[in-house]
């Protein structure tokens, strides 16, 4: 049996916790219905109302002008993996060993060794749907999955439907043959997204008499970088037209695919009467990818951040600073901004706990529902990264905390810190570690205690440290190393 005691703990309070949800207090009819978009390598700035001057998003733009947009969003990690498994399960990617992107980057000649990471979300954990599944929700998941080979899809933890949800972490292409093992009946010609979106709707369409958890995790905005040829060509001309900081037109029409996406949801909710009781939530996994360095340099990516530092796969706020758009009927004000630190943690006890209860044991996140309500705090006092990894992206193994306006970022190679004041320095421009030493030593205490407390994985020196061979990138294509957890 794949519950245990733990597991049915979290189910039970779900359950407890039902009759006094925020929906239920408003006056819905029914347990509110949601939709969660998660978006592959969606950067801060990759939306029209997030400050992007070149891609177009009406949808998004509208959604955000009848629900709540946060400006201070994060993901739990800077890669995707671990973000998912954050967001499946309200816990912080230290605590469940998945650190890294599945299978990760192999650095043998690196200054240090990694530890050994889980490369799959355990099926003793308790995800998302399976707790919604006890509420009487029907629940469906369309994209990308990521988070362990078939004995851990979807099916195995808590999905009802699962299109599209594999090993993969991105599709062979957009148009078919997709090369996703489980999208079997392709129609010549049509975009990834559209296909996943025509899915989706149909799952609604089927469920619109009960409630419904439609997991939308789309494999767009990552690369192979693809568009419909008109709407390429039309942001090729929308270049030659104007100058802006983000310059692919490719990247600009898959944006564009997920604002269709989204759109189309939007529209088939409201003809089905369901748009006044279904919760949206729209984010990203991990920062937009601004571009990866190896040993011929550093190479731009698709998309830029500004004025966000770098991007995914980075310790700094490009990495790990995403949109966020929340609207829920009856609790969120429209075209509300909530400016408080959110991350992907939160989801799981905003959307199965009562905002006046205590989170489950283990669940590191805390329920946003009173920010939703139109607050300004929350109960905690500081969010959490640990990325015990290397990446092309920049990032060398790291742990950082934000607090308030500070954030402080600790890297392991040299043990050197970092501080910044992000309501100043959004940038990060100016590190400021000199000359705070008491905050510093403040922050880095908070953060050693809270690496303890969910047991972090921490790196190692590596006996086979070769600087020469490191800097010339000699062994850093494939997998890395982890652990793989037993079937249960």
């Amino acid at each position: 049996m794949k519950l245990r005691l733990s597991r049915l703990t979290v189910l039970a309070l779900a359950l407890l916790s039902f009759a006094a949800s925020p929906a239920r207090a408003a006056g819905a009819a029914r347990a509110p219905n949601i939709v969660f978009f998660l978006i592959d390598d969606w950067g801060w700035t990759d939306a029209a109302c997030f400050g992007s001057k070149l891609y177009e998003t009406p949808n998004i733009d509208r959604l955000a002008s009848q629900g709540m947009k946060f400006t201070d969003a994060y993901a739990a990690c800077t890669v995707c993996s671990p973000t998912r498994a954050a967001t499946m399960t309200g816990k912080y990617p230290a605590r469940l060993h998945i650190t890294d992107w599945i299978a990760g980057h192999n650095r043998p000649f690196a200054k240090l060794k990694i530890p050994a990471w889980t490369l799959q979300l355990p099926l003793e954990e308790t995800t998302i749907a399976e707790a919604l599944k006890a509420r009487g929700y029907t629940t469906g998941l369309f994209g990308k999955w990521h988070l362990g080979g078939e004995a851990f899809y979807p099916e195995h933890q808590g999905f009802d439907v699962n299109v599209g949800g594999c090993d993969r972490g991105q599709p062979g292409a957009y148009f078919p043959p997709y090369g996703i093992v489980n999208i079997k009946d392709e129609r010549p010609g049509e975009f990834l997204s559209d296909r996943l979106t025509r899915d989706a709707i149909s799952f609604i369409e089927a469920n619109r008499e009960k409630p419904f958890f439609l997991y939308f995790p789309h494999y767009a905005v990552h690369t192979p970088l693809a568009g419909k040829p008109e709407v390429i060509e039309k942001y090729r001309k929308k270049l030659e037209g104007g100058t802006y900081n983000q310059t692919n037109p490719i990247y600009a029409a898959l944006v564009e695919s997920i604002d269709d996406s989204v759109g189309a949801v939007m529209k088939r909710l409201a003809e089905l009467k369901l748009d006044d009781n279904t919760i949206i939530i729209l984010t990203g996994d991990n920062g937009g990818l601004s571009g990866t360095v190896n040993a011929q340099g550093w190479r731009p990516g698709p998309t830029r951040n500004d004025p966000l530092r770098l991007g995914k796969g980075s310790a700094y706020e490009g990495g790990v600073r995403v949109p966020l758009v929340v609207k829920w009927p009856g609790v969120t004000a429209a075209g509300s901004v909530c400016a408080t630190p959110v991350t992907s943690v939160d989801y799981f006890p905003t959307l199965l706990e009562d905002a006046t209860a205590a989170p489950a044991k283990g669940i590191d996140g805390e329920s946003i529902v009173p920010l939703l309500k139109g607050g300004d705090r929350l109960s905690r006092d500081a969010i959490y990264w640990h990325y015990p990894h290397y990446h092309p992206g920049s990032a060398t193994p790291y742990s950082a905390i934000r607090a308030g306006d500070w954030k402080l970022i600790h890297f392991f190679e040299d043990d050197h810190v970092e501080l910044y004041n992000l309501k100043t320095d959004l940038g990060e421009k100016a590190d400021v570690a000199a000359t705070n030493p008491k905050l510093v030593a403040d922050l880095r205490t908070r953060l050693n205690a809270w690496r303890t407390s969910v047991g972090a994985q921490l790196p190692t020196p590596n006996p086979a440290y070769d600087p020469a061979k490191e800097f010339a990138g000699e062994g850093n294509e494939g997998k890395a190393g982890g652990k793989k957890a037993k079937k249960k």
